[in-house]
Formats: C-alpha cells, sequence, structure tokens
C-alpha cells in the first residue's frame, strides 16, 4: 500500500515516455514497484535490472530532492544487473 502512489506516478509517466525493460525499484520492507514492457505492477517478480532504496528515497529522487549519481555514489541506492536500464530512471521520473 505505502509505494501505491508512487507506483500510479510512474505509471501516468510511462504513458508520455514508453519503457520496454524490465526494471524492478526494491524499497525493502515498503515492497517493490515492478516495471516491464510499459507497465508497472506490485508484484515481485526477476528483472533485468534491480534499484534497491528506501521508500524515502525514492519520494526524494521523484521530487528532485536526490541527485541519483551522488546517492549512488553515497551508498543510497543500490543497482544489480543491468546498469544501463537503471540509468534511463530518470527518464521516467521525470514525467
Amino acid at each position: 500500500m505505502p509505494l501505491t502512489p508512487i507506483a500510479e506516478k510512474i505509471e501516468r509517466g510511462l504513458k508520455k515516455r514508453p519503457f520496454d525493460e524490465s526494471l524492478k525499484l526494491d524499497c525493502g520492507d515498503d515492497g517493490v514497484i515492478i516495471l516491464r514492457d510499459g507497465a508497472v505492477s506490485r508484484d515481485d517478480t526477476d528483472t533485468a535490472c534491480t534499484i534497491s532504496m528506501t521508500r524515502d528515497n525514492l519520494e526524494k529522487l521523484m521530487a528532485g530532492k536526490l541527485n541519483p549519481i551522488s546517492a549512488f555514489a553515497m551508498g543510497k541506492i543500490k543497482v544489480s544487473g543491468d546498469v544501463s536500464i537503471a540509468m534511463r530512471l530518470g527518464q521516467l521520473l521525470r514525467g
């Protein structure tokens, strides 16, 4: 439930900027948001790339209050899998 408003915002962004990859935003105990083939889901499945962060940091990232490169360098964001997919996340969050 706590990630539902964030998932809805990302889904609106997907309508403006298609995303045909598979990406998991993993917020630990708060849940996951899965982006796959232009759709958003809250069902935890395997993806080509996983970005792990707290819900608070995801909200800051989406609000433009957290620089993704700095957050990665400081360990606030962890990426596993295909890093090139993670690089496209900024396009979606600005949607």
